[in-house]
């Protein structure tokens, strides 16, 4: 009876030993069903792209040059949205006196104003007058050298194609009446016997090419190269010159 006891002892002991062995064997061996977390993780972070260096640099560079645009912008609406221009200055012209008589030098003054329906389009009332001494050649009177003068107001339309907030380049052309005085310093002779032309009104046409240079968004300078033509004695006087002026603008469209 008792050897019975120690082989039943024996046999629960062995047992218990084989229990114990297979536990950590089963709960160590990965599930082959369950996928690796760091497998799924390696494809993901591959697709993602590799952040620009250049990036940030760039966007800063984008904002200055959007900021300096919007500055340039404003300056030019600061200057250029004035409803009103007025000029007032000098001028300069080569100008025929007679058919057969050589150019005389006229200087002027002149005056205009613009009203400007955009910042690029207007329309322009000139006036002017000229002042010169005509060289008239030895004759039977005496006179060699009258003053003679001429007025002439004119109208047209002034454009401006190039527009920056420290200065501007316009086109204008204009039309208008010209009164020609050539025979008040003839002591009674009469233009015709001097060989002037005959006082009296005629056309005038002017073409100019005006550049601004702005002081301040309400004062500016202006030199304006012109062509300049007129018919009196039934001719065509083809003169070149320049006007040049100071422009006050006023006003806000």
């Amino acid at each position: 009876m008792s050897s019975f006891c120690r082989l039943a002892l024996v046999l629960a002991l062995a047992s218990s030993v084989a229990a114990v062995a297979q536990t950590p064997s089963s709960s160590s061996s990965p599930d082959p069903q369950t996928p690796s977390q760091p497998a799924q993780a390696q494809p993901d972070q591959a697709q993602q792209p590799a952040p620009n260096p250049n990036q940030g640099a760039i966007s800063v560079q984008a904002r200055i040059r959007a900021r300096r645009a919007a500055r340039r912008a404003a300056a030019i609406r600061d200057v250029y949205s004035h409803l009103y221009e007025l000029s007032v200055g000098m001028g300069y012209l080569r100008f025929v006196p007679g058919p057969n008589l050589q150019r005389v030098t006229y200087y002027a003054w002149d005056t205009g104003l613009t009203r400007y329906y955009s910042q690029r389009l207007g329309v322009t009332i000139d006036g002017r007058g000229y002042y010169g001494t005509a060289f008239v050649g030895l004759n039977f009177s005496g006179i060699t050298r009258p003053a003679i003068s001429t007025y002439a107001v004119m109208g047209g339309p002034t454009y401006r194609f190039y527009l920056q907030p420290k200065f501007s380049i316009s086109g204008r052309v204009m039309g208008g009446f010209a009164d020609g005085n050539f025979s008040s310093d003839t002591n009674g002779f009469g233009a015709k016997a001097l060989g002037l032309y005959p006082d009296g009104g005629t056309f005038a046409i002017s073409a100019s090419l005006p550049v601004e240079y702005n002081l301040t968004p309400a004062i500016g300078l202006r030199l304006a190269p012109e062509y300049f033509a007129t018919g009196f004695g039934s001719t065509l006087q083809n003169s070149v010159g320049f006007t040049g002026s100071i422009v006050v603008r006023f006003g806000k469209q």
